[in-house]
């Protein structure tokens, strides 16, 4: 097996080169804050909303993906579902949050993908500890994307996210 190519780049997700990038959802799958809200705004809200709304729900732990529309970098949004840390034991919060990581890069390899673009998955309004939400994303990435060839850009929209996610790769090495 080969070794995952996962890199780190800071900056708006919505205007990062890759095949699928992926929305941290809500289970309704509804335009939310944050993240959320900034990959709507750049798809179009009214088309990502009605994509959404054709699928319904997606479970906590999982994924589903949509037409990117008006992202021009990408040709998908993947839509994975993190866990609210505060409403699970860290040890369920921690599998939940590689469930929704794990079912993405599922997802997009499923659809053609060969790239594909993280945001820190539950780091928000859902409050799950950012280093440990980044070692777990890292974790999973490195040993899922090469079973599916996908490359991997981990995305960070401020320095502190993107700090704890380069010290999560750097402890692959």
């Amino acid at each position: 097996m080969s070794k995952a190519q996962i890199d780190v780049i800071q900056g708006d997700i919505t205007r990062v080169p890759a095949d699928a990038i992926v929305n941290a959802a809500n289970s309704a799958l509804a335009m939310g804050g944050g993240v959320c809200g900034a990959i709507f705004r750049a798809a179009g809200v009214a088309e990502l909303n009605a994509a959404c709304r054709a699928i319904g729900e997606c479970a906590t732990g999982h994924a589903v993906i949509t037409p990117a529309f008006g992202i021009k970098t990408a040709q998908f949004i993947v839509h994975a579902v993190g866990p609210i840390y505060a409403e699970y034991v860290p040890e369920k919060a921690a599998a939940v949050l590689r469930g929704a990581y794990a079912s993405a890069l599922e997802v997009a390899a499923e659809n053609g993908c060969r790239s594909i673009a993280f945001p820190a998955i539950s780091t928000g309004i859902y409050g799950y500890p950012l280093r440990e939400a980044c070692a777990e994303a890292v974790s999973v990435c490195a040993v899922e994307a090469p079973r599916h060839n996908l490359a991997v850009k981990l995305v960070a929209f401020d320095d502190t996210t993107a700090n704890a996610l380069r010290e999560a790769v750097a402890r692959l090495s």
